[in-house]
Parts: C-alpha cells; sequence; structure tokens
C-alpha cells in the first residue's frame, strides 16, 4: 500500500487528526486510516451559557440565523481538554486538518493575526479571543435573510446562469457572498468557518481551500481565483479580506507554539487546509470518479464526482478536495423522507415492512405509471404540487396504492438522475452508488435500477470530520513530494470496508 510505502515509522506511531461539525468533533486517525481517538462536544449543552438551539440562534424574522464566534473558540477548548484529560499523546500527531459548516462567514478585528501569533499557551483561547470579532454572532448555511443580496448578485453579473457558470450555483441565500454583502462591516479579514478554525490552530489568518471557496458564489471554478466581477458586485476591498485560495490539501505550516505549549503538539505537526462539511464528506466516504453518494433524509441529497461540469441553475457545482482536476457536485431536494412518510401512512397502513413488500412486488417501471410528489416548495427544480401520469402519458387524479409507492419511489431518484446528468455527469460502467442512509433494501433496489448500477452499502460515521483526519495525512504526503494520483486511500481501503448489498442493475431506465 503506497500510504505505507511513505511513512518511515510505523504508522501506528504517527495520527493524524481532525475537528469539524455542528457540535465539535475530533477523530484521530493513524497512518493506515484506522480510527484511534474520537471526542466530542455538544454546543447546547455543554456549552448552555451561549443559550444556542441546535447551536445556532434563529432571529425573530426566522430568516436571520447566526452562531456566536466565541462558543466554537470555547468548543475547541473543551474538545482538546478532554483529550488531554483522556490521555491522548498530542506528540504522535503529524498532521491535522477538519472542515466547517459551509456558507458560514467569520469577521475578524483589526490585529488580530498579531494577537493569534503571541497566545499566551497559560490561558485558555476562549479567554484570549474576547472581543476579537467585529461580527460576535457569525451568519452560517441557515441564514435565508439576503434575497435582496442574491438579486443584485445576479442583476450586475447578468443573470442567474450567469453566476453559475463563473461559481458553480446560481446566487443562493446562504452562501457567502449574500452574508458579507449583507453584513457590510468593516473587517480586515473575513475567514469562512472553516478557514476560521484552522487559523485557531495556525496561529494566524489561514488561506481559504478551493472545495469551501467554491460555495461563496464569489470564486471561479475553473480558474479557482476570486472572480473579479463577482467580487465588485459585493463588497469593496473584498478581495484583500479574503486573502488567497490555495488547493484543498495545502500545509499551511506548523500549528501554533501556543498548542505546542499548551498540549504538547510536535513543533513539526503540519496544518493542511480546512474545508466545508460536504467536501469533507466527500474525502470521509473515500469516494472516486464514478461514484455516486445519497442521502435519503428528511432532504435528500446526492454527492457526485464529476470531470467535466456543466453548471446549472439548479444544483451546485465544488471543488474536489481529494483530485484537484475533478469537481463536486452537489443536488439538495426538499421532498425527502417527509413526502415517502406520508405516502407510507396512506398506501402501506403506515408501515414500512408493508411499504417494502409493495416496492419488491410490483414491477420496474411501474407498469409505465410516473408520479411528481412535491409536497413543499421543491428546490430542484422549485416547483409544488403532486403530478401523476399513466402509461399514456395523461395526467390522472391518482394510483392505486401499490403503483403510488413504486411512482413515488421511482419518480424520486429518476430526478436524482435526471439533474445530476445534467450537471455534467456519466454513467458508465464504474459507476457504484452509496447510499449514506438508505432506510431499507428496496429503496436501493430501486436506486440501482434507476442509475444502471450497483449499490453498496459502506460503515463511515461522522463522515465529514474522518474525511478531514484523511485529508491531513494526504496534505502531509502530498508535502513529501508524491502525487495526489499515488493516494490509495480513495480506491483500495473502501474496498475492504464494504459489503455488496444490491446485486446488478435490470437495466431497464435511460434518459
Amino acid at each position: 500500500m503506497v500510504l505505507r510505502a511513505w511513512l518511515r515509522l510505523d504508522p501506528e506511531n504517527e495520527v493524524y487528526i481532525s475537528l469539524c461539525g455542528f457540535q465539535l468533533k475530533v477523530v484521530a486517525v493513524d497512518g493506515n486510516l484506522n480510527v484511534v481517538h474520537q471526542a466530542n462536544v455538544q454546543f447546547d449543552s455543554e456549552l448552555p451559557e451561549f443559550r444556542t438551539q441546535g447551536g445556532v440562534h434563529i432571529h425573530a424574522d426566522r430568516l436571520t440565523v447566526t452562531s456566536p464566534v466565541l462558543m466554537w473558540v470555547k468548543a475547541l477548548d473543551l474538545g482538546l481538554g478532554k483529550m488531554k484529560n483522556a490521555g491522548f499523546d498530542f506528540s504522535r500527531v503529524r498532521a491535522l486538518s477538519g472542515s466547517g459548516q459551509q456558507h458560514g462567514s467569520v469577521y475578524w478585528k483589526k490585529g488580530t493575526n498579531q494577537v493569534l501569533r503571541d497566545l499566551d499557551p497559560g490561558k485558555s483561547l476562549h479567554e484570549l479571543l474576547q472581543n476579537r470579532f467585529t461580527v460576535p454572532d457569525s451568519p452560517v448555511w441557515m441564514d435565508s435573510s439576503t434575497t435582496e443580496q442574491c438579486l443584485h448578485l445576479e442583476s450586475a453579473m447578468g443573470g442567474p446562469q450567469r453566476v453559475a457558470d463563473i461559481t458553480g450555483s446560481r446566487a443562493y441565500e446562504r452562501f457567502t457572498g449574500s452574508q458579507i454583502a449583507k453584513v457590510n462591516e468593516y473587517s480586515p479579514i473575513i475567514s469562512l468557518v472553516s478557514s476560521f478554525a484552522a487559523s485557531l490552530l495556525l496561529g494566524q489568518y489561514a488561506a481559504i481551500d478551493y472545495c469551501d471557496g467554491s460555495g461563496m458564489n464569489l470564486m471561479d471554478i475553473f480558474s479557482k481565483q476570486w472572480d473579479e466581477s463577482c467580487l465588485l458586485a459585493t463588497a469593496p476591498e473584498l478581495k484583500e479580506k479574503l486573502g488567497t485560495t490555495v488547493p484543498s490539501s495545502t500545509v499551511l505550516g506548523p500549528v501554533s507554539a501556543y498548542h505546542v505549549n499548551r498540549y504538547g503538539f510536535p513543533e513539526d505537526c503540519k496544518v493542511v487546509a480546512f474545508t466545508g462539511d460536504n467536501p469533507g464528506s466527500l474525502a470521509g466516504m473515500r469516494l472516486q470518479e464514478g461514484d455516486i453518494a445519497v442521502s435519503l433524509g428528511t432532504s435528500d441529497t446526492v454527492f457526485l464526482w464529476i470531470k467535466e461540469p456543466r453548471p446549472t441553475v439548479e444544483g451546485h457545482i465544488f471543488c474536489n478536495p481529494v483530485d484537484g482536476t475533478s469537481y463536486m457536485a452537489l443536488l439538495c431536494y426538499k421532498n425527502g423522507s417527509l413526502t415517502r412518510e406520508r405516502i407510507r401512512n396512506e398506501c402501506a397502513g403506515g408501515s414500512w415492512e408493508v411499504f417494502s413488500s409493495v416496492l419488491k412486488s410490483t414491477p420496474i417501471g411501474n407498469n409505465g405509471n410516473m408520479g411528481i410528489y412535491f409536497d413543499s416548495v421543491e428546490i430542484t427544480p422549485p416547483a409544488v404540487g403532486v403530478h401523476r401520469y399513466n402509461n399514456e402519458n395523461k395526467k390522472v387524479a391518482g394510483f392505486p396504492a401499490q403503483e403510488e409507492i413504486r411512482a413515488l419511489v421511482e419518480g424520486q431518484f429518476l430526478a436524482k438522475r435526471y439533474h445530476a446528468e445534467k450537471l455534467g455527469y456519466k454513467i458508465s460502467e464504474c459507476t457504484r452508488i452509496f447510499p449514506i442512509t438508505a432506510s431499507f433494501v428496496p429503496l436501493s433496489q430501486v436506486l440501482s435500477d434507476v442509475f444502471n448500477a450497483p449499490v453498496y452499502t459502506i460503515d463511515v460515521a461522522n463522515s465529514a470530520c474522518l474525511g478531514c483526519a484523511y485529508r491531513a495525512l494526504h496534505g502531509k504526503t502530498d508535502e513529501a513530494s508524491m502525487s495526489s494520483s499515488s493516494l490509495t486511500f480513495t480506491s483500495r481501503p473502501m474496498l475492504q470496508s464494504l459489503d455488496i448489498i444490491i446485486f446488478s442493475s435490470a437495466h431497464f431506465f435511460s434518459l
């Protein structure tokens, strides 16, 4: 295995660590990618003084959503303190990385870079960084109060498709560019949540990585540089405030003297660029070219590894955290498990077992009957309503219970395939599908049928955090003059941890 060939010591003596999450999570892996330590800090219960719910403050307008910056800082204090109290040997850590929730932003006060360099190891971070932020509560990904700013950006740029062509997404309320435009607060440096967290460990302002930077509506995803026209339409002097963008495997520098003296990190421990939680998850699941990850939850989410992206106004294209020549596409659907539960209640007496049995017994293609089920306004595409069509392509009011169940599931998965291919995804004989939270096998079988590809299960907990521990090793390996393409953690180890559960596809669907 290439990784073992690179490590000059016994891999078990070297540890790679990552920190990330809504709660703060810590995962440490050894040189063989085995998890050797985990810890977490729950924001609401362990930091009650910040009075958050789900780690956030939802404001009176129900649109503005923020998180206290010092809560994140104090969580890092607690997390590292827990590890120290548990006897974790920080001297074994060779590199660290992490992820933060995408689309959040942090606004530093003038002079804080020097404060970060001169931190007193006898005091906690949250003591030392009191009053060092121009905006005490950071806007986060849940904030949707920036419609006006999004409309302004799209108008200035020539429309939503033009914004998508450059940045990978049309202007979205939850994206960082519109948040910056709304905050409109003077700050010499603006970080993402990810680069903010890296800064705390690096002891100076950290650069924004390509992947998280591509979720801002400010970066050209092809040149991987800030787009001047987007910056100009957002805020003055923004390029200087954001700093440079860097590849996701970049070693930003050694861990700060503060952490060396307070916790015992080695002086040569490297800080690898932090990224967003979605790119972190792609790395944590060890996806590779041709793979699809599907999360089936309240909202359904699809991750795709793409070589030749075609940005549209529906869906997102981000830079890839593992392969600098590839991209990561993300699709989100609001009508997910809640819609499936409604049909289960109406057509299967509230029983998943009956629902499952119906899926097994009804034919692939549902005898030509299809349905579109948008109980609430959908994200991809922005539409609402339930629409059913029979095998003569005529709209009908309803289906028998058995056909209703299969029409729902096939319709949801056909939409995922359709939008994936619009973004540039190409199904091939190498395509593999990984359901992250599939409820039961029949759903996965339909997924396999629709995509004409095998479906696998993979046991990955805390995928974003785990992925960034992998990325820490990735960055350290790159620094040792090995190319990213020689790393095998994206393929071979995953195949050792898989259980194939879904058969070969029926090759029925084609779009």
